[in-house]
């Protein structure tokens, strides 16, 4: 795979019309195209804003789960990588990356060996917040003989994974800190947007809670694309891990977070049928898009037609809804459509279409998908 380095971007001659007859051409359609010249701008900004808060940037690569993308931001100035699958930080392994954090609960990959696998490769960092867990990363590193890091999940308002009280944080940090094959690594945080002064609380009660075990919690981490406005709201945060700023989508539009020009893919589908005036049908469906809407009203933004809907899917077809429109697509026209959730759209294709400008200039391997363990 050619890399191509942000300094030979070039001004493209060919229009939006060549690139989507040549996208159907080589590719067919549905399709899911990536704008470098768009990724490396919103690396080079996260970046920026970690810096200036003298934070650690460690990207979650759930969102594009490639480890040329993954590269590109260690390039830029990340110190390592968020994964969220066992299954993602082998690929990544493989590729040369090291740094390697999995910010969730992985107990089915302990259990089955894999986890002791790589654990005798590279010194991962994992984070718990129950003791089930702990025991089965603590087998896991006698296994590979190499104590396993751990970081502590904690829930400051988010109500998905994580302890609920700093004295639950402790309690688990002591288990870490009396068993040899588990190293105690710090606290892990996603807070609501509104939820940092409750972070800070807690954060507070548990590093006391920690001196007293003589533990000092060296990554204090947080997370989030939509945190990025808050990256200076928590003293004692090291690092920040947000994923879906690489790319974008319509949830992050939403949100306030990202423009269209912000958005890096797009998914090129075509017009299969205009059965009825006001609808039409495309040739990407729940496979291509997955049925999650983020809370959004259908499944995508339509650039050439905005005020169209995509109100329901089937697994092959999007079903258009074009009563609001004036102007209608005909059977044929190629459409680009930012996702709703860009991260599980990624997650179902095998490849990104790399363009910049409207010049192909590579194909990236979406290595890390359907990685379940």
């Amino acid at each position: 795979m050619t890399r191509i380095e942000p300094s030979k971007t070039i001004e493209s001659l060919k229009t939006i019309e060549s690139l989507k007859t040549e996208v159907i051409e080589r590719f067919g359609t549905p399709c899911a195209v990536v704008d470098l010249d768009v990724v490396d701008r919103n690396i080079a900004h996260v970046q920026t804003l970690c810096d200036a808060a003298s934070l650690a940037n460690r990207p979650h690569i759930k969102t594009h789960k490639s480890p040329f993308l993954a590269r590109r931001q260690l390039d830029a100035g990340a110190i390592g990588i968020t994964c969220q699958k066992l299954g993602e930080a082998e690929v990544m392994f493989d590729a040369g990356i090291e740094d390697i954090l999995i910010a969730t609960n992985i107990i089915g990959a302990a259990r089955s060996g894999r986890l002791a696998a790589l654990q005798r490769r590279v010194g991962l960092k994992l984070c718990a917040d129950n003791p089930v867990s702990l025991v089965a990363y603590a087998a896991a590193g006698r296994e590979a003989e190499r104590a396993i890091r751990v970081l502590i999940e904690c829930d400051t308002g988010q109500k998905r994974a994580g302890v609920e009280t700093p004295a639950e944080a402790v309690a688990l940090a002591r288990i870490v800190r009396d068993d040899p094959a588990l190293d105690f690594g710090g606290l892990l945080f996603y807070p609501p947007l509104d939820g940092w002064s409750a972070t800070q609380a807690f954060l507070d009660a548990a590093r006391k809670g920690l001196g007293d075990l003589g533990l000092e919690p060296e990554i204090v981490s947080t997370g989030g694309t939509p945190n990025l406005v808050n990256l200076d709201h928590l003293d004692g945060a090291t690092e920040h891990r947000a994923g879906t700023c690489i790319f974008n989508d319509r949830m992050m539009m939403a949100g306030g977070m990202a423009g269209i020009e912000d958005c890096a893919l797009k998914i090129f589908t075509s017009v299969v049928s205009r059965a009825g005036e006001t609808r039409g049908i495309l040739d990407a469906g729940s496979k291509t898009f997955t049925s999650d809407k983020g809370g959004l009203d259908g499944h995508g933004l339509i650039l050439e037609y905005p005020e169209a809907r995509i109100h329901k899917m089937a697994e092959e077809h999007g079903f258009l809804d074009l009563s609001a429109c004036d102007e209608m697509p005909v059977v044929g026209d190629i459409l680009r459509v930012i996702p709703n959730h860009v991260c599980v759209a990624v997650n179902m294709v095998d490849q990104l279409v790399a363009v910049r400008g409207n010049d192909i200039v590579d194909v990236l391997p979406v290595a890390a998908r359907g990685r379940l363990v």
